[in-house]
């Protein structure tokens, strides 16, 4: 197997696994922070207690996130070198000011939520959590924006002495008009992957019946999220696929399975398709459906993946532009079509709460448990269509993947980390696990005095009005 083979391989992996972590840990620190202001602005120790106890599992996920990301960091020098010597220039500004910035902040505020309880003021302890938001947010946005210039380069020159991409713009790079379509989708679809997590730990505890009176507002809380989140998903996803299909109608070609450009075209349910032959043997569609995504009009014009191949080859030069139509075609419905099950899943289990039908012992806490599950599927399959759709580029129009690898590297050397790194990850899975489910699925303990704290008040031992540090479960681990 060739090299750059090997290397996407391995990175691919080490970022899928990533980011099983990132979009809980946007979306759970947001919705810690608004536990954490319900009971500032209410005074009512039910939500402290759900603070501290979401909290809790929030900061194994951060912990998770921050191990695993750390080694994505290192591929760049070890297995991209070529690639990032190319656009280190450009990349490296985004990235800088995520670790500089974002992370800081985040990391920095996280510290002082932890161990801020009994020597910060209410207030300003509350401050900490939503600064650690916000810092997460941030690390998003500027890791985002790195991506959206791989996907949709702006505000760089080329050095053809230097053989490099040179930045001009950074406001560019940080405006490019696929990081502002993409940004808010992620965003939701991390809202999207906290509330159903939220949902479907407090239907695990609601089918037990533990401390129904707790985990019932949870329920409902993350319920809403996610069927907001969804329907932000599903706008944004619109949008940033108009935004594809002029940037980059290679992907969106791919993506249905469109072999030839045409006007009115259909969306495409279910296609099996002769690759070699370049047609469909068997595609069921909606008619006009794709032109109306695509260019909003029933009669837009769609280009195909022949078309284009030819267009491609007399501009680029010589080779195959098409990924891989099966990974494109069908990670693109995966997506999709996890989203809308769970949208579904989440509009029953909304009215069937509202009738006073959950807790209970039936079907749908389990289906709300199981599908906590969907929206990382549906994340993953995101990323796989969006990264690979993208071949044969590492940056679309600039540098081609197989010229981004590291020339003093061999494919064996890359397969053998890539089984170090497996062992690894699957030892931390392990850990990462137990410690959900320990933590996740324990009791949410008392507090003492808890409700003597009015809002404005110190949440501090010693002052009398709130529960100490020691007397609670420790944050810190």
């Amino acid at each position: 197997m060739s090299l750059d083979t090997a290397a996407r391989w391995q990175f691919g992996i080490t970022t899928v696994y990533h980011f099983l972590f990132v979009p809980l840990t946007i979306g759970l620190s947001l919705l810690v922070a608004g536990m954490q202001t319900a009971w500032f602005r209410s005074g009512k120790p039910e939500w402290l207690r759900l603070t501290r106890f979401w909290g809790r599992l929030m900061l194994i996920n951060f912990a998770m996130g921050v191990v695993t990301g750390i080694v994505q960091e290192f591929q760049f020098g070890m297995n991209w070198s070529a690639y990032s010597r190319f656009v280190g220039d450009v990349f490296g500004a985004p990235l800088a000011m995520e670790a500089l910035v974002a992370f800081f902040l985040e990391s920095t505020f996280l510290g002082l939520w932890v161990f801020g309880w009994d020597r910060l003021s209410r207030r300003v302890h509350l401050a900490t959590i939503w600064c650690a938001s916000i810092g997460t947010v941030l690390s998003a946005y500027f890791i985002l924006a790195a991506n959206s210039w791989m996907q949709h380069p702006v505000g760089y020159r080329y050095d053809p002495v230097r053989h490099r991409a040179e930045l001009t713009s950074i406001w560019k790079v940080l405006t490019n008009s696929t990081q502002l379509v993409t940004f808010p989708h992620v965003l939701f679809a991390s809202f999207l992957t906290a509330g159903a997590v939220l949902t479907g730990l407090s239907a695990w505890h609601l089918r037990q019946g533990h401390q129904v009176d707790l985990h019932r507002p949870t329920a409902r809380l993350g319920l809403a999220v996610t069927a907001v989140s969804i329907l932000g998903v599903v706008v944004s996803g619109h949008l940033q696929g108009q935004v594809m299909t002029k940037q980059q109608p290679m992907k969106m070609a791919s993506a249905e399975a469109l072999w030839h450009t045409e006007n009115n075209a259909s969306l495409s349910l279910f296609a099996y398709g002769d690759v070699n032959g370049g047609r469909n043997k068997v595609d069921i569609t909606i008619p006009d459906l794709l032109s109306i995504m695509a260019t909003d009009h029933p009669s837009g014009r769609v280009e195909g993946v022949a078309e284009l191949q030819d267009a491609y080859a007399a501009r680029y030069g010589a080779g195959d532009y098409t990924p891989i139509m099966g990974v494109t075609y069908w990670s693109f419905r995966l997506m999709m079509g996890l989203g809308f099950l769970y949208l579904l899943l989440a509009v029953v289990a909304m009215v069937r709460m509202r009738r006073g039908r959950l807790p209970g012992r039936r079907w749908l806490p389990l289906a709300l448990m199981i599908g906590a599950a969907v929206p990382y599927l549906a994340n993953t399959a995101g990323w796989i269509f969006t990264e690979m759709g993208r071949q044969p580029w590492v940056v679309f129009g600039v540098l081609r993947t197989a010229d981004g690898v590291s020339p003093g590297v061999v494919s064996g050397q890359v397969w053998a980390t890539l089984a170090g790194f497996t062992v690894v990850y699957g030892a931390l899975a392990v850990v990462a696990l137990r410690l959900f489910l320990r933590y996740g699925r324990a009791d949410i303990p008392d507090l003492p005095d808890a409700g003597a704290a009015g809002p404005g008040a110190s949440p501090g031992a010693g002052t009398g009005t709130g529960p100490s540090v020691d007397s609670l479960p420790s944050l810190a681990y």
